[in-house]
């Protein structure tokens, strides 16, 4: 089996929140090398250097660079990276995109090939840089291969690239599925009462609060409990009421000692440009612990799982409520023989094993360029060079950026 070498490029920290590039990565790591290059953190005066920890086989990076470039870092970020392959000896490695806003400070790195990994609409979502839909439209230029999160990204990236490939959220059924013999509740959740209706992930503007305060009014004796990171809101606009609990930012590995003291898992997602495209992860794995479900209409939760009978769909504070209700209504044992029926298709061990698959062919298809342009040029009559007419010779017929 092939080893190689991955560097991928993320604007999600590694131990910010464990989702779709950590669970690849992980995966990736078992056959090779895999360097994982945060954003930049700013501090000091001191050269511009980077810090180095191993976290599930995955060497983590981070940049670290002087106050004073924070405004144009981009010559310091790519010092940074030249450093990186030249102290870890990378050679010819597959580059790995989750943003775009890496391209200007990498586009001169040697490679195999390039994927973008388009999990998410980053334009979207508030402060997003104005570059961002221009490097987007050259990332989707220069990568061989281009992946996304969800259906709904698949419908918008298809026709922009000739090789688009949809890999939605996928799950650790194993993982989530130890929630249900949880015998020990959490310190922090364990005084919390019955019924309760949670939610787990970061808390930013793809929320609709108002769904949550308003919920906790028209029922008092439900219990709201809010798990992860306030990011890019202010804390102090989230609804406060006495039966609303903000537990912080978890662990992956506590993920299931929480949901295992849930009746419902609840996505009350607003309706905007952040949400527009999103495939959340918590679905599958609201489901694999054995929870109901309820969530407004965002597009991917509806097809499949909403129309499946999976999860139930609701908007505005009437619907959403009235989903939650019944959520909470319905017999549990049967619903979790119809999840149970659906999730022994997914895994992220699946999704890996598909993507390792198109990762061999970009690097088959590498080795045989020059034989493939020597025997086009023989067949044309009029000795012209030949044009490329897919992905499959695009980017990978040579090394140059």
């Amino acid at each position: 089996m092939r080893r190689r070498d991955i560097v991928c490029f993320s604007h999600l920290r590694w131990d910010f929140v464990y989702q779709r590039p950590n669970h690849l990565m992980a995966r990736a790591a078992r056959r090779g090398r895999v360097f994982f290059v945060e954003e930049p953190m700013f501090e000091g005066e001191a050269g511009s250097t980077f810090a180095v920890v191993l976290r599930d086989g995955v060497t983590v990076i981070t940049p670290k660079l002087p106050v004073s470039v924070a405004s144009a870092p981009h010559t310091s970020l790519r010092k940074v990276v030249d450093d990186l392959v030249r102290l870890f000896d990378i050679a010819d490695p597959i580059l790995w995109y989750y943003t775009p806003m890496a391209l200007p400070w990498t586009d001169h790195l040697t490679r195999s090939g390039t994927v973008f990994d388009c999990m998410d609409h980053l334009a979207g979502f508030n402060g997003a840089p104005p570059a961002m839909v221009t490097l987007e439209s050259a990332l989707m230029e220069r990568a061989d291969l281009v992946l996304t999160g969800g259906a709904q990204l698949y419908k918008a990236k298809r026709t922009a690239h000739p090789d688009v490939h949809c890999f939605p959220s996928s799950v650790d059924v194993d993982h989530f599925a130890s929630a249900r013999w949880i015998e020990a509740e959490p310190a922090d959740q364990a005084a919390i009462a019955r019924p309760r209706l949670g939610y787990c992930g970061v808390i930013d503007e793809r929320m609709d609060m108002d769904l949550v305060a308003r919920a906790a009014a028209a029922h008092p004796e439900w219990q709201l409990v809010m798990l992860g990171p306030v990011v890019k809101i202010n804390p102090a606009s989230l609804p406060r009421a006495a039966n609303v609990h903000y537990l912080g930012a978890k662990a992956y590995a506590e993920l299931p000692g929480y949901l295992g003291g849930w009746d419902v898992g609840i996505m009350p997602f607003a309706h905007n440009e952040a949400t527009r495209y999103i495939s959340p992860t918590k679905t599958p794995e609201y489901l694999s612990a054995g929870l109901t479900v309820a969530s407004t209409t965002i597009d991917d939760v509806v097809e499949p799982y909403g129309n499946q009978g999976l999860v139930e769909i609701g908007d505005g504070p009437a619907g959403f409520i009235a989903a939650c209700e019944r959520a909470l209504a319905r017999e549990r044992a049967a619903h979790r023989r119809l999840a149970g029926a659906f999730l022994a298709r997914m895994s992220w061990d699946r999704t890996w094993v598909a993507i390792d698959a198109l990762l061999e062919d970009l690097l088959d298809r590498r080795t045989r360029p020059v034989a493939s342009r020597r025997a086009a040029i023989r067949r044309d009559p009029v000795g012209g060079v030949p044009v490329a007419a897919s992905a499959a010779s695009r980017g990978v017929t040579s090394l140059e950026p």
